[in-house]
């Protein structure tokens, strides 16, 4: 009697054909999605440098009224305004003003801020939360109905048409934002900071300034570059404070082109494009640490 033996030995699958297909890891963008990102990224630069490239090539046009008809522009390009701007206007002097109020406005105000944050942020007084929301409510009133009672206030101190009167009231308005960012990023560093400060014997400002604030340097840097722009782009105090043409600021010193009868527009593109050359310039110092600041400083109230 024969006997049939039966295989049991299960055969294992052919593995498939062609490449395998790689699992996305969680939070990992596919071809598609890595596209439609840089696709928008590029549409958002475009959307922001074009009004910038707009203003350049305007600024590229000899006549006053070349804005009327830009097409014209490309065949009569011309450097010719920025030539004008430089030697035959007061721009030197702009600049120079211009460069003490926002370097003034900078420093100051960024101090006042950080020691105003670093305070709330570490210590507990009496009415610590109130004083963060009164310098919140101070943005809460327009330029207009302030300009007048502060003009009266700083000519009773003898500061109009001086460059303290600019920095005092753009410090007034960049403080309080500045105080609320450094304030959310100073709770971000580890209060065990400025334990091991005071165990090596430091005092409050020694640990302020010796160990926090090395820290905070991006934190710093986004408050720095806040008040910087809001000096330089400031008009309506700048206006009423500054009476002397050589004291004027850039904001101040673009209306010298616009007149009742006339507005002499390739000069003031030509000028405008000269004056974010210096808000280029600190941009790119303080670049390093601005997207740093802006993030953490949000991660706590």
């Amino acid at each position: 009697m024969s006997t049939t033996t039966l295989d049991t030995t299960e055969t294992a699958p052919a593995p498939a054909s062609g490449p395998a297909r790689r699992a996305h890891r969680r939070g990992e963008r596919g071809p598609l999605g890595a596209a439609l990102l840089h696709a928008g990224l590029v549409v958002a630069s475009l959307i922001a440098l074009a009004p910038v490239a707009w203003l350049f090539y305007l600024s590229l046009g000899p006549d006053k009224e070349d804005y009327l008809h830009p097409w014209g522009i490309a065949g009569k390009l011309t450097f010719s305004n920025y030539d004008f701007v430089l030697r035959h206007t007061a721009f030197l002097d702009w600049f120079k003003s211009t460069m003490i109020v926002a370097l003034g406005t900078t420093v100051i105000g960024v101090f006042v801020a950080a020691t105003t944050g670093y305070a709330v942020s570490r210590m507990r007084f009496p009415g610590y939360k109130q004083l963060m929301w009164v310098l919140l409510l101070t943005q809460a009133f327009p330029i207009a109905i302030l300009i007048v009672p502060m003009y009266e206030i700083f000519s009773d101190l003898g500061l109009i048409d001086t460059y303290w009167s600019l920095i005092i009231v753009n410090c007034s308005t960049a403080v309080p934002y500045s105080a609320w960012l450094l304030k959310g990023y100073f709770d971000t560093i580890p209060f065990e900071i400025d334990e091991a400060g005071r165990v090596d014997g430091l005092s409050p400002f020694g640990t302020f300034f010796r160990l926090v604030l090395p820290l905070a340097r991006p934190g710093l840097a986004v408050a720095a570059f806040y008040n910087f722009i809001t000096a330089v782009g400031e008009v309506a105090f700048a206006t009423t404070f500054l009476l002397d043409d050589s004291k004027y600021t850039f904001a101040v010193g673009l209306q010298s082109f616009v007149s009742e009868h006339d507005a002499q527009w390739n000069y003031m593109a030509a000028t405008a494009v000269l004056v974010a050359i210096p808000v280029s310039a600190f941009f790119y110092l303080v670049q390093k640490n601005l997207v740093t600041g802006l993030t953490a400083g949000g991660t706590k109230g």
